[in-house]
Parts: structure tokens; C-alpha cells; sequence
């Protein structure tokens, strides 16, 4: 009777474990579901149904220069060039803080990682006066570089742990055949660091690609304004949402964000072996 017994309590506890995977995945599935029933219905409300007659009227509504195509370029240009900007001065960061020991060297982990939590709200309004002083208000780099600033802390301490993985006797192998620090970080740490960086540049494009409140901020021309800011258009007086063009538009606005991550994602795979980075 015990071995029955233990059986069933298994049981009980595998099917309460599947039942909250399930919550979980209902969670995650039904606004997806609902975005792509709303985009091909012309008259999408808030209720999650298939439509009854699918149009794709919603997305050549949103399919113009004004709406879409303009303010995805601005978003292109912007996290784009702050992702790229945030992944070289974190690479340059985390070397000395993984390859050197100093008492100064937790301090100043310990730093970087408070910086991570604080708000973005709290900083914004000197920030914003900062901009206004040097003249970088309503400019798409200014934009930029606050964007890799924000997102730099957290990006460096992700570089550093994955840094720290990469064996020292491959770049004291490098140092012996005469090259320099610069030469072994971009010619042996960089290259077995493939997978570390993407997921770097994966999570920073995405925290930047889905920010509203930095370019809101910051940016006031219209014509400057990202694809995060220009969501606004779908939104009328009195409480009123274009439910269906809104669904059509988020799908296209995730589309960059999926794409880049099919790219690069090959990378997530690799690694480093000491046995295939060392000859013997």
C-alpha cells in the first residue's frame, strides 16, 4: 500500500506542477493571441475571439512614412547605435575588472550593480537639465548615448561574469607570442565570448528598443520620434483605442526585435573548449 500511496502523491504533486505551467502559459499565450486576432479584425475590441471576417486593413492602415516606416528607422538608429556603444564600453570595462585584483575592484561591483536599480525617473530631471546645458535636447545621438549610459552598468556586469570564464592561459599563450592586452582581448577573449556578447546585445537592444519614457522625454520633433513614443498615435481623446490598427502595429513593432534574435542566436550555442582554444 505505501509503494500505491507514494505513487499517488506523485501523481497529486506532478498534476498541481503541470496545472501551474499551465496558468503560467495562459498568461503568456492569451495576449499573444488576442494581438494577432485583433490585427486581422477590422472591428477588434478588448475580447480575445478569432474574427469572423479577417481583414488585413489593420496593417495597411499603419503601413505609412508617418506611422510606421519613419519611427522604425528613428528606433533602428537609436537602439541600434546605443547597443553597439554599450557592448564595446562594456567589453572595455570588464577587462581590467575580471583580469585584474584590486581592493578597489568589489567596491566598484558593488557599485555598478546598486546603479543597475536605481529608477530611471530618478535621474532624468537633472539628466534633462544636463541636455538642455550642452544642447543634445531633441537629438537622436544625445538620445542614443543616455539609452548605451543607462543600460551600460548592468551590460558591464554581464560582460565581467562572462569574461571571467574565458582561461587566463589563453591570453598568457598570446602574450608569449608578443601581443599586447588590446590584441588578446579583440583577437582571443572577444571571439570565445560569442555567446556572452549576444546575450549582451539581445538584452540591451531590448530594454532600449522597448524604453517610451528616455525619448520622451528627450526628443520633441515629431519627425524624431521612435517607433516606443509614436504608439501614442493609436490612442485617442475620451479613452478611445484603435484596438485593431494598435495590434497591427505591435506585431511590426516586435518583428525587429524576433529578427535580430534568429540572426545572432546561433551563437547562444557556442562556446569555448581549453582543449580547442590550446594546442598541445
Amino acid at each position: 500500500m505505501r509503494p500505491g500511496r507514494r505513487l499517488s502523491r506523485r501523481g497529486r504533486q506532478r498534476l498541481a506542477a503541470d496545472a501551474g505551467l499551465l496558468v503560467l502559459a495562459a498568461a503568456f499565450v492569451v495576449p499573444l493571441l488576442w494581438l494577432v486576432f485583433a490585427s486581422l479584425n477590422a472591428e477588434a475590441n478588448l475580447k480575445v475571439r478569432p474574427p469572423t471576417d479577417p481583414t488585413l486593413d489593420n496593417f495597411s492602415a499603419v503601413l505609412t512614412d508617418e506611422i510606421t516606416f519613419t519611427p522604425m528607422w528613428n528606433s533602428l538608429l537609436i537602439c541600434g547605435g546605443a547597443t553597439l556603444l554599450t557592448v564595446l564600453c562594456a567589453s572595455l570595462a570588464a577587462y581590467p575588472l575580471s583580469r585584474f585584483r584590486s581592493r578597489f575592484s568589489r567596491p566598484y561591483l558593488l557599485t555598478i550593480l546598486f546603479s543597475t536599480c536605481l529608477p530611471i525617473t530618478a535621474v532624468m530631471v537633472p539628466v534633462y537639465a544636463l541636455f538642455v546645458q550642452i544642447n543634445l535636447v531633441d537629438t537622436m545621438h544625445g538620445t542614443a548615448f543616455f539609452l548605451a549610459t543607462s543600460q551600460l552598468p548592468f551590460a558591464v556586469w554581464l560582460m565581467k561574469n562572462f569574461m571571467d570564464g574565458v582561461p587566463v592561459v589563453l591570453e598568457e599563450a598570446a602574450w608569449t607570442d608578443g601581443a599586447n592586452w588590446w590584441q588578446s582581448l579583440l583577437r582571443v577573449i572577444v571571439p570565445l565570448m560569442g555567446p556572452g556578447m549576444t546575450v549582451v546585445t539581445i538584452y540591451s537592444f531590448i530594454m532600449m528598443w522597448g524604453n517610451f519614457f528616455v525619448p520622451f522625454m528627450l526628443l520633441l520633433s515629431p519627425e524624431k520620434l521612435p517607433a516606443a513614443v509614436s504608439i501614442f498615435t493609436f490612442f485617442g481623446n475620451y479613452g478611445a483605442v484603435a484596438f485593431g490598427e494598435l495590434a497591427a502595429f505591435s506585431m511590426l513593432y516586435s518583428a525587429p526585435v524576433l529578427v535580430l534574435y534568429i540572426l545572432i542566436s546561433r551563437r547562444l550555442g557556442g562556446g569555448f573548449t581549453l582543449g580547442g582554444g590550446v594546442k598541445g
